[in-house]
């Protein structure tokens, strides 16, 4: 019985620290200037390392680019002259 209510206890009191600490971070208000001074969407936070290696599989000249220079095994830079995708005419 004394673990039973242990147990109960333990359960509440993260149930409610948990439950606090979202509300916390979810009621900060948002001011429409912090809105507006966002910064223009980076190249690093557009793409992101998802496994593609070959041109056929990218969107655009910059993806190759941020692909090549950032995320391990591709293959899109056959000569290793630093320009990903030169013989693709989509680009």
């Amino acid at each position: 019985m004394k673990k039973f209510i242990l147990i109960v206890l333990v359960g509440f009191g993260a149930w409610k620290f948990y439950s606090e600490k979202v509300d916390n971070s979810s009621s900060m208000p948002v001011s429409g200037e912090s809105y507006r001074q966002a910064p223009a969407q980076s190249a690093q936070s557009r793409f992101s390392c998802d496994g593609r290696q070959h041109c056929s599989q990218m969107t655009s000249r910059a993806e190759a680019e941020f692909f090549t220079r950032n995320c391990p095994n591709t293959k899109m830079d056959g000569d290793r002259d630093g320009i990903p995708c030169e013989n693709d005419s989509r680009f």
